[in-house]
């Protein structure tokens, strides 16, 4: 019977290749299955009574509210140009380096995944703003393609980030979880500030690193003629104009869940109402761009309140057909404990990170592995922190990651899929250079949540 949950799981991925959408076929499978498996007498149909309840805790969850919140706050700065404002005012202060645009594009890009942390709008905006400006400066296709990636995929790790949001909801339930399978009753949980703190070393050495390698080899990709001249005192005033209003809403969203003077959700709150004045004081705001971004803000906030609810009857099902003991036994039988179970979990989680959205691997298979590996001592802010790492490698790595198919949407025709698939290939290896230091040094995320 336990064979009947890891065939559900085979099946709802070969059903998702085939196209059809997320939440229906994760809810649609696993309902087939308990049906079948209820009339040959091998589901307990006691496991589908606790449905209601599950989804009331969805609708109720206070931590979940942050989602639309920070979306909105996102949508809101992408509509409002402060990316565009940020892109130009950066151009012109590093523009007198051979690399200054790129470390641009950088910088830039780490300044948006901590005010919008949406990845695929963060790769859009970008490449629509800093591509077609790399190719006119000389910049090789493939590399300003590579950086516009990377840098796009920065909102999956850098606070406060959507998908830390949900990984902090989900390890949350999976910790409860796991101390109820061990006999342990203890209020202690996994907060989503947790993962902030223990997020920030892990973005912040990623950044530096994207800078060093931009600093090294962007010479070799561009052409070393161009060159610009700029005004000191107008680049000093359109510098702080495009800096200092999203740093002051970073500071004060971030720094309120990290004081523990807010929740994530009041954070988000603050953040988006913050965004909305961000908007007026530019002269970006009216009727018809709210409309739109409350519209793309409740798409969102539907498709990813559907995917949980449909993960939620799959979660159950599966842990019906005993898929979780199976789990459990599988890891506990590996050679090498531990570190071979976090290292298989990895591997699969970065190979469905080709088919599969965070959304998806953060409510279906987080919840099956995650309470497995917390039972056997692994930390849950480190392993939450891996899985973000590696889900922003697995968006990056060809042919399927899902930000080269974003800047393949807006990217000009002179720029081939190849060029992006090569220009990727050194950030992922930067990439996979954190993932083994973060392995090997675990309190590089543990250490700030430790002392905070």
């Amino acid at each position: 019977m336990e064979y009947l949950s890891l065939v559900m799981f085979l099946i709802v991925c070969i059903t998702l290749l085939l196209g059809y959408p997320v939440a229906y076929t994760l809810a649609g499978t696993a309902l087939i299955f308990a049906g079948v498996g209820a009339f040959f007498g091998v589901f307990d149909t006691a496991y589908l009574q606790a449905v209601p309840s599950r989804l009331y805790g969805i609708v109720t969850n206070q931590t979940l509210i942050a989602v639309p919140l920070f979306v909105f706050m996102g949508v809101m700065l992408e509509k409002s140009k402060v990316a565009e404002n940020l892109l130009i005012a950066m151009g012109q202060v590093f523009g007198r380096l051979k690399s200054g645009l790129a470390i641009s594009v950088v910088l830039v890009g780490m300044l948006l995944a901590a005010s919008t942390g949406i990845v695929g709008a963060t790769v859009v905006t970008m490449g629509l703003l800093s591509l077609p400006t790399m190719l006119k400066q000389g910049y090789s296709p493939a590399f300003a393609s590579g950086a516009i990636c990377a840098t796009g995929t920065l909102g999956q790790i850098i606070p406060p980030s959507i998908a830390l949001v949900l990984l902090g909801d989900v390890l949350s339930s999976a910790f409860q979880q796991a101390q109820l399978n061990m006999g342990i009753f203890s209020p202690e949980s996994v907060s989503v500030g947790d993962l902030f703190l223990g997020a920030l070393v892990p973005g912040m050495i990623l950044v530096a690193m994207y800078l060093l390698y931009v600093v090294l080899f962007a010479s070799r990709h561009i052409d070393k003629n161009v060159r610009s001249e700029h005004n000191n005192n107008q680049v000093s005033v359109n510098l702080l104009g495009a800096l200092f209003p999203p740093l002051i809403l970073i500071f004060v969203v971030l720094g309120s869940i990290l004081g523990g003077y807010a929740t994530p959700t009041e954070a988000a709150g603050v953040g988006a109402a913050g965004a909305l004045l961000l908007a007026l004081s530019t002269q970006q705001f009216n009727f018809t761009k709210l409309k739109e971004v409350m519209l793309s803000t409740t798409r969102v906030t539907a498709m990813v309140f559907l995917i949980l609810i449909g993960a939620s009857i799959f979660s159950l099902v599966f842990r019906g057909f005993g898929g979780e003991e199976l789990i459990e036994d599988f890891f506990q039988q590996l050679p090498g404990g531990t570190f071979s179970a976090v290292l298989l979990v990895m591997v699969v989680i970065f190979l469905l990170g080709f088919i599969l959205d965070f959304i998806e691997i953060t409510f279906v298979v987080v919840p099956i592995v995650a309470p497995v590996l917390l039972a056997m001592g692994v930390d849950p802010i480190w392993l939450g922190i891996m899985i973000a790492v590696n889900l922003q490698t697995s968006f990056l790595t060809p042919p399927f990651g899902f930000a080269l198919f974003y800047l393949r949407g807006v990217a000009p025709a002179n720029v081939q899929t190849t060029h992006i698939y090569k220009g990727v290939i050194p950030f992922i290896i930067i990439q996979l250079l954190l993932l083994i230091g973060l392995a090997i040094w675990p309190n590089l995320v543990t250490w700030l949540p430790s002392i905070l």
